[in-house]
């Protein structure tokens, strides 16, 4: 059985929370198509909002202290609960005690000098929130006001936080889109604050806060209906119970016993499942085939490469075999054993066909021999076999589920191949062929980890549990060691090599001497002349003495030398009195406020434990059990429980005694080799210097031969024709009525393609043309009026189809062929259902032609001797006469050849007979 309490874990970032515009992609993506009508309305109007609901973020984080303030006072009485709101300390001046120590806002509270006044609204702000329907506030049962004095300090911090925290949750959902951060974060809180403040006093602060964000905007319906929803969604789920945890499905003595709760399965990634049900209608039953083709063949085989087996599909629709057996005869056929199988080794056709067949990745190394086994033996119908008639199988997809990919969220996974299994799922298959859990599980066996425990370094200081790195160029994250229980750390001795604690334990007691740190030791002996008096005495019974003593004893234990306010001056008149111990005194001083802020409060347990350890004993802990034994004493006894632990314990008592202050005797590796490696160190240490090298990016970018300005032009220009040095821009620049004839018979025959003749012109357009040259109109509602005229609806709509419509549209107006299909799809829901006028108006009006014509010049081709994506198609089009040749250039669909002639159709032949 393999050590499951500690592992190593290759480093993966999955996203934690999901967004509207994530949330959509996933399931069109999950389904291996393109977005339809209804993600895309999802989609437009998740944008269309975007900057509403940034808006209302923006103004929500500006007014966050108001608003938490309006929440907070609605349910403590007593004092400003704003106070205790912990916010940047400004520059201002401190006032100080007579002991030296600052008084702030919490002490003032506690001595009586601090005079609080409650903060109102104003008259007028509460009659408009007593009438508005945005001010009332459901008062659950059992709510009554908290009174500060009452409450404490530590506590109103601890609810103000809280607060500010439910605001700033609020915002991260309406920026997202997605109420899903605040199912994560929110559910399950209920029992938490039940035990530590008030259910009910949390919700009336929670409706309060809404109320206030509310106010913020008044006028603003669609504001308030955004706020109201996601404020809302936070009450809603703050009521809810927590819900019991998601267990592990299967049972194996290899694998670990994991739990996972229930709020992240419910806000996991949403991935439908697909069920073969004997009820369903043709197209549903292609669907889920579909799915199981996506899942198995990581690719919908039938639109990539038009393949299918048939006869199986066949048989599962018509209810002959369960969508178990499609899965299995599907793993069998000669198409997957050629794609998964036959081009990779054992190992990685293993990791693949969990990936297929049972949605997840290999956990353990004993899972691997087994299947490993399976497959050497029997192959891989054998290997099939095994997956699909598994208990884990069964558990999940039964009989008539399709397998389906289980994440994040979906089930509890363990440590060791968690990082590992997001890997498997981000890569195709083709794109990594090298087997991954046969290495991983392979590093989990080194003789001596020589990497961190897990993985790479998670702390930006230097407290790194041991951790060394030989190889520079070596990545940590991809190759974990395994670190078990037992797993021993790597200290050095700060000192002579010699007394080690691993080569000799019992020298133990010895002074480091020269090589090792400074020791302070008070020898508690009467400063007098006679027999008993002790010349070599390392601190004699002085004050001067002493207060070296207590100086060092400061520095190790707190790190510093105190101020003056933070002095134990009772206890140091003590010890210089010998009624207490160096020993008593480091004990009193850990056990200080002043220790317990900076080494515990802010920390979390294990950093506070290794501080502590460091500090006291002088030394890291040695692994994980014994990290372990003092983890225990802090969950059952607490800080101080901790502190004499370390201080009463036998190697204390032999290291240091009771008149040696505490010194460092062991560090880590990277301690060492980040206090003499420092960049900036006096003295040369026997380091290479580093070789500066050019980034292979920058060797690659320069140019391999030198080219002078006529050889770049000709470069730059290569595949371009003369014709842009030819044309000729017609811009409006005068009224001179020669230059506006000119200007407009250059519009005629951009928009109908030829120069018409006078009397045409002048029967229909003179009009437009009299109000251009009296600067009335602009060219760009020149433009827009003839072509919106009843000439070029005449010429160039009603004989042709919408799609060549739209190409001659974009040819005429924007001087360029269509640039892809949902051009023509936007252009063409346009003329279906509002006609050819508005579709020259949409073309005219465009932010294109407003950027590339403006208001007075005629649009031209522009594409013509451009190399562009859709050139050839410009091309095209502007080489042949509308008149010549009624084929569409760029079409909105593959023309697709009928299997049958339209006139051997029963119903056609029909008609023709009559």
């Amino acid at each position: 059985m393999a050590i499951t309490s500690s592992s190593g874990a290759v480093n993966a970032r999955p996203q934690l929370y999901q967004t509207a515009l994530t949330a959509t992609i996933n399931q069109v993506e999950q389904q291996d198509r393109f977005p339809g009508r209804t993600e895309l309305e999802d989609l437009n109007t998740f944008f269309q909002t975007s900057i509403k609901r940034l808006e209302i973020a923006a103004v929500i984080t500006q007014n966050a202290d108001n608003i938490v303030s309006k929440g907070a006072g609605r349910i403590f009485t007593g004092g400003a609960p704003m106070s205790f709101l912990e916010k940047p300390k400004d520059a201002t001046e401190v006032k100080m005690g007579m002991d030296g120590t600052p008084i702030d806002l919490i002490r003032g509270m506690t001595l009586g000098t601090t005079t609080y006044a409650e903060v109102s609204s104003g008259f007028i702000e509460a009659i408009r929130s007593f009438f508005s329907a945005d001010g009332v506030i459901e008062i659950p049962p059992g709510f009554s006001t908290i009174n500060i004095a009452r409450y404490g300090p530590e506590r109103m911090k601890k609810s103000l936080r809280d607060l500010s925290w439910f605001v700033r949750y609020t915002t991260y959902a309406m920026v997202a889109g997605d109420p899903n951060i605040l199912a994560q974060n929110v559910r399950g809180l209920r029992e938490i604050i039940e035990n530590a403040c008030s259910t009910a006093a949390t919700l009336v602060a929670l409706q309060a806060m809404r109320n206030a964000a509310l106010n913020l905007f008044r006028e603003d319906e669609e504001a308030k209906e955004i706020i109201n929803q996601y404020f809302n969604v936070a009450i809603a789920e703050f009521k809810a119970p927590t819900p019991s945890n998601k267990l592990r499905q299967r049972n194996s003595k290899d694998l670990q016993g994991l739990s996972l709760p229930q709020i992240y399965f419910n806000t996991a990634d949403r991935r439908q499942k697909f069920v073969m049900k004997p009820g369903l209608s043709v197209s549903e039953k292609n669907e889920v085939i579909k799915a199981a083709y996506r899942q198995i063949f990581e690719r919908d085989i039938t639109r990539a490469y038009s393949l299918s087996l048939s006869d199986l599909e066949s048989k599962v629709k018509n209810g002959e075999i369960s969508m178990k057996e499609f899965v299995r005869r599907v793993g069998k056929s000669p198409l997957y054993r050629d794609q998964f199988f036959s081009p990779y080794i054992n190992s990685r056709a293993l990791e693949l066909a969990f990936k297929h067949f049972l949605g997840r990745a290999p956990e353990s190394r004993e899972e691997v021999q087994k299947y490993f086994a399976i497959v050497s033996q029997g192959g891989l119908g054998a290997l099939i076999d095994a997956i699909v008639d598994s208990q884990e199988y069964a558990d999940y997809f039964g009989e008539e589920t399709v397998p389906y990919r289980r994440g994040l969220g979906q089930e509890a996974q363990p440590a060791r191949n968690w990082g590992a299994q997001f890997d498997l799922f981000n890569y195709s298959a083709p794109f990594r062929k090298v087997p991954q859990f046969i290495t991983l599980f392979a590093s989990y066996n080194q003789p001596l980890p020589d990497q961190h425990v897990y993985g790479s370094g998670n702390d930006p200081l230097e407290i790194q549990f041991g951790a060394i790195f030989p190889k520079e160029t070596r990545n940590p994250s991809a190759t974990p060691a395994y670190f078990g229980k037992d797993t021993r750390r790597i200290l050095i001795r700060n000192g002579a090599g010699i007394t080690n604690q691993l080569s000799n334990p019992g020298a133990r007691g010895e002074n480091p001497g020269t090589l090792g740190p400074k020791v302070f030791k008070l020898d508690q002996l009467p400063a007098f002349k006679g027999k008993k008096y002790d010349k070599n005495a390392s601190v004699k019974f002085a004050e001067t003495s002493t207060q070296a003593v207590i100086r060092a004893i400061y520095q190790q234990v707190i790190g510093r030398q105190v101020y003056e306010g933070q002095r134990l001056t009772a206890d140091e008149i003590k010890l210089e009195n010998g009624e207490i111990t160096v020993r008593e005194f480091v004990r009193r001083l850990a056990k200080s406020p002043l220790f317990r802020d900076l080494y515990w409060s802010k920390l979390y347990v294990c950093k506070a434990i290794e501080y502590i350890h460091r500090r006291l004993l002088g030394r890291p802990t040695y692994g994980r059990q014994e990290m372990n034994a003092y983890y225990d004493i802090c969950y059952k006894k607490g800080f101080y429980a901790l502190v004499d632990a370390i201080l009463d314990s036998k190697e204390y008592a032999e290291s240091f005694g009771e008149d040696t202050v505490p010194y460092e005797r062991y560090l880590t590796p990277a301690g060492l080799a980040m206090r003499s490696n420092r960049l900036g160190m006096v003295g040369d240490k026997g380091m290479m210097p580093e070789k500066i090298e050019t980034p292979m990016f920058v060797t690659l970018g320069q140019p391999m031969m030198q080219m002078n300005d006529f050889a770049i032009k000709t470069r730059i220009e290569q595949g371009v024709s003369k014709q842009r040095e030819q044309r000729k821009i017609f811009k409006l620049t005068n009224l001179d009525p020669m230059t506006v004839q000119t200007l407009a018979r250059a519009a005629y025959r951009q928009v109908f393609e030829r120069d018409m003749d006078a009397y045409v012109a002048n029967e229909q357009f003179s009009r437009y043309v009299s109000k251009l040259q009296n600067a009335e109109i602009s060219v760009k509602e020149f433009i827009l009026a003839i072509g919106t005229s009843d000439l070029y609806i005449k010429e160039f709509y009603t004989p042709f189809p919408n799609t060549k419509v739209i190409e001659l549209g974009t040819k005429h107006f924007l001087g360029r062929a269509p640039l892809d299909q949902a051009e023509i799809r936007k252009y063409n829901q346009i003329l279906a259902t509002k006609g050819a006028k508005e579709f020259v108006f949409a073309l005219v009006n465009s932010q294109e032609y407003a950027e590339v014509f403006g208001e007075d010049t005629v649009p031209y081709n522009r594409f013509a001797t451009f190399p562009a994506a859709n050139f050839p198609n410009t091309q095209e089009l502007y080489n042949r006469l509308t008149k010549q040749d009624n084929s569409i250039v760029v079409p909105s669909f593959a023309p697709v050849t009928p299997k049958m002639d339209a006139s051997e159709m029963p119903l056609v032949k029909q008609l023709l007979t009559k």
